[in-house]
């Protein structure tokens, strides 16, 4: 009898697993992230952007701001915006901005 609940609960264990797997491959199926170079200079500059570029409704689904770096990340749904959108919207807050590519480890290519 202990055999069987164990064998059942590996068995549980293992289905929960594998649909909470499946539903992650398909959040990153619909995700995509891009980053920019922007001249964010203080804590206001980085405020406005958070507050101005467009949100979830609009495809925005997480935004990093790095002043150090000047750096922003944006993971948005490419179902509902794309990388020039962005762009264009930052640039019309009054940034400079250009898109960028990184290493796994953060630094410019």
């Amino acid at each position: 009898m202990k055999v069987l609940k164990v064998i059942l609960t590996a068995a549980v264990f293992f289905l929960a697993t594998s649909v909470i797997c499946a539903q992650d491959r398909r959040i990153n199926n619909r995700d995509s992230q891009v980053h920019f170079s922007v001249n964010v200079d203080c804590h206001s500059c980085e405020q406005k952007i958070r507050r101005n570029l467009p949100h979830l409704d609009r495809g925005v689904r997480d935004l990093t701001i790095s002043i150090e770096k000047q750096l922003v990340t944006v993971v948005y749904r490419h179902n509902r915006t794309n990388v020039e959108n962005l762009k264009r919207h930052i640039v019309g807050l009054g940034f400079t901005c250009e898109e960028i590519k990184l290493d796994n480890e953060g630094n410019r290519i």
